[in-house]
């Protein structure tokens, strides 16, 4: 390793978000390329880096054909050193000289392990110390890499679960797989806290941890879970500058999975911080305003509630501004937040703080993960985010706006006089209660009483409540209930009632939350009617298979509309590029969306518009599998211009638009969008 103050100070040049931002790159006119173009590669080493590849894909290939699952399971910790050096060479990503030697030294790591695992001696898998590791991702299954350190004293006997903090790193503009690997091949971090594994998850580059960035986190602790023994009550979020803004957006998004949460520095969420850092005019759409609360985490500040939170943040550093905004909205809240500043420190994180900082992250340790308690909080604006505790939130009355469901639980004075959970909703069309087994002292009683009673009123309210009954506590003191908004507007046990399509959980828009889960790029092999879309449409097709893999670190899968298969349909999103003439699946289902699209002209609810020169994007539920999306003519929606700052990457299109193509596709829009909104909670055009 290291010594601390090196690997210190190259934490403080890799995590400083937004280093290179400023208001020379508020003009979207006017874009500089991120990632920059790397290097020269002299053509003897481009030819000797590609020949140590090969042989390294050569040997992978010989111990897949074993067919043996005790190797193949190992394998995505040799495939991440051929695909880093590989996409480095191929899409010309070496950005210093220096990287040349970073990927020979990567290839040689790949290179051995290859030759132990031929010899059933895959001895990394039992190393302390800094650990490289891969897995294959659900969302497009490339091989994707992940950073760990593993406590010396961790026991590979799996006998004892073990802490674990998850650790995000900061922007990094030439952060490829080559420099990910090298430096978390070499570096620790600035946090490595006694007995505990860290993971450093790549993210998929630089996009804050949202989007695809978020399921990487997501598959990278799974994938840790899998492989070693982490203490499910003892896993926290942490992170400094990006890093920060990442760690706040997992703390409230997803707040009961966490014992605590550490975020520094960073964003906490757009507007605010993009007119405050970035001195940029905002002139937001009105759907942009809306798909703001997708990660605006000052709109769900009530979540932390459930989950302790120590932010810190240099006293002269301008990114405090994250953790005012957040201090702010929790005061609304009634909570304080713990803030740790720096003395006189700008972007950058004093001993002195760290030591109370570790402190107080070692006493929430020792406590472990929050329990849910009688009374709680849960608050969203999307069904994308739809749990914590007890409570999940089925459906909404209508999305990105204030949503939430408020418990406070009443025991009984006599285990036979049943329990009250008083509720308020706001928003809210259809809720379900889990409560854990061990909550409650087991049901005693004629079977017939009902011991669970949800009363919807404000408490301490003097009005007759609205009753609804639960079902338990049973013999294991665990309970349930679901109810649902009825015709009459009163509350009614039971899900809601099917409909053709329901916005619900993982099926409910944007857009981009396409691509946070398997697709399929959906290619047309026919002609379209209107030579002007044919060019649009591959135009923006090509865009969107670099794009995904310069910005999202991935390689889209791509099928003809002629070879789709029955388990593409059934387990991804189907992207389909062209018009209803020129791609055989959307000529199959356009009758079936609720946009109507005809040679001649598009129709939303009130407007036609010329199909000689527009072009229709949207979500919607795929008719051929009603549990999968179809996206029609769009990748993810921010573009060029949102790769100057992670406060820009966010989804710049909602549901559905109308795309005039006459205007040019550009930095910021792939044409003009002349129409634009969200479908209601039926999947319909409002």
């Amino acid at each position: 390793m290291r010594s601390l103050s090196a690997a210190f100070a190259f934490f403080c040049v890799c995590s400083a978000t937004l280093a290179f931002d400023g208001e020379r790159d508020n003009d979207p006119e006017n874009v500089r390329r991120v990632p920059r173009e790397g290097v020269a590669v002299p053509a003897a080493v481009a030819a000797e880096l590609t020949a140590e590849r090969v042989a390294l894909a050569e040997k992978i290939a010989a111990l897949r054909a074993r067919a043996d699952r005790s190797i193949t399971d190992l394998l995505p910790d040799l495939m991440i050193f051929e695909r880093a050096v590989r996409c480095a060479v191929q899409y010309n990503e070496f950005f210093s000289p220096k990287d040349f030697n970073k990927a020979r030294e990567l290839l040689k790591e790949g290179h051995r392990r290859a030759d132990l695992l031929a010899a059933g001696n895959p001895s990394w898998t039992k190393q302390a110390g800094l650990i490289v590791r891969g897995f294959i991702s659900r969302i497009d299954q490339t091989v994707q890499p992940y950073g760990l350190v593993v406590p010396d004293t961790y026991g590979f006997d799996r006998s004892q679960p073990v802490r674990c903090d998850v650790w995000f790193h900061g922007r990094g503009e030439t952060l490829s797989e080559v420099n990910f690997l090298w430096d978390r091949m070499k570096n620790a971090g600035r946090y490595t806290p006694a007995d505990t594994i860290v993971l450093h998850p790549y993210g998929r580059y630089s996009n804050a941890f949202k989007f695809a960035g978020e399921t990487d986190v997501l598959e990278a602790l799974a994938d840790t879970q899998r492989r070693y023994r982490v203490d499910e009550d003892r896993i926290s979020m942490r992170g400094f500058s990006m890093g920060g803004a990442a760690c706040w957006q997992f703390a409230v998004h997803y707040p009961d999975r966490w014992f605590a949460a550490n975020p520094g520095a960073g964003f906490s969420e757009t507007p605010k911080f993009l007119k405050y850092f970035q001195k940029e005019t905002l002139r937001p759409q009105p759907w942009e305003k809306s798909l703001w609360n997708l990660y605006d985490c000052d709109r769900y500040a009530g979540n932390l509630a459930a989950v302790p939170t120590i932010a810190y943040s240099g006293e002269k550093d301008i990114q405090k501004q994250a953790a005012d905004v957040m201090a702010e909205a929790l005061l609304k809240k009634s909570i304080r937040l713990r803030h740790v500043i720096g003395p006189g420190m700008g972007h950058n994180i004093d001993e002195g703080s760290k030591q109370i900082i570790e402190r107080a992250m070692s006493e929430l340790a020792r406590e472990g993960r929050q329990q849910p308690g009688l009374d709680q909080h849960f608050e969203t604006h999307t069904l994308k985010y739809n749990s914590s505790g007890w409570i999940t939130i089925d459906g909404l009355i209508e999305h990105w706006k204030p949503a939430s469901v408020t418990l406070h639980t009443v025991l009984p004075e006599r285990p036979d006089n049943g329990i009250q959970i008083f509720v308020r909703t706001r928003n809210v069309s259809a809720f379900s209660l889990l409560i854990p087994a061990g909550t409650f002292a087991p049901a005693a009683g004629p079977a017939e009483k009902p011991f669970i009673s949800l009363l919807f009123n404000e408490r301490g309210s003097q009005s007759v409540p609205e009753l609804v009954r639960g079902e338990g506590p049973f013999s294991d003191g665990s309970a349930t209930a679901t109810v649902h908004l009825g015709e009459t507007g009163g509350w009614v046990s039971g899900p809601l009632p099917p409909e053709p399509h329901q916005k619900v959980h993982g099926l409910q828009g944007p857009i981009d939350d396409a691509f946070m889960d398997t697709f399929v790029f959906v290619k047309p092999t026919g002609q379209a009617k209107h030579r002007a879309v044919s060019q649009w449409v591959d135009s923006e097709m090509r865009r969107a298979v670099t794009h995904w893999r310069r910005h999202f670190r991935g390689d889209a899968v791509v099928v003809a509309d002629t070879d789709v298969t029955a388990e593409q349909i059934a387990s991804a999103n189907l992207v389909l590029w062209g018009d209803p003439s020129s791609n055989r699946v959307l000529g199959q289902i356009v009758e079936q969306l609720p946009i109507r699209w005809s040679a001649e002209s598009i129709q939303t609810r009130r407007t036609a518009w010329d199909a000689s020169h527009h072009v229709p994007v949207l979500i919607y539920p795929n008719p051929l599998n009603k549990k999968k999306y179809v996206v029609l003519n769009s990748s993810f929606t921010y573009r060029d211009y949102a790769y100057l700052n992670n406060a820009r990457q966010v989804p710049m299109l909602p549901d559905w638009a109308i795309i005039d193509i006459n205007t040019p596709a550009g930095n910021v829009w792939p044409g003009k969008v002349v129409q634009a909104d969200f479908f209601d909670e039926g999947w319909r055009l409002k």
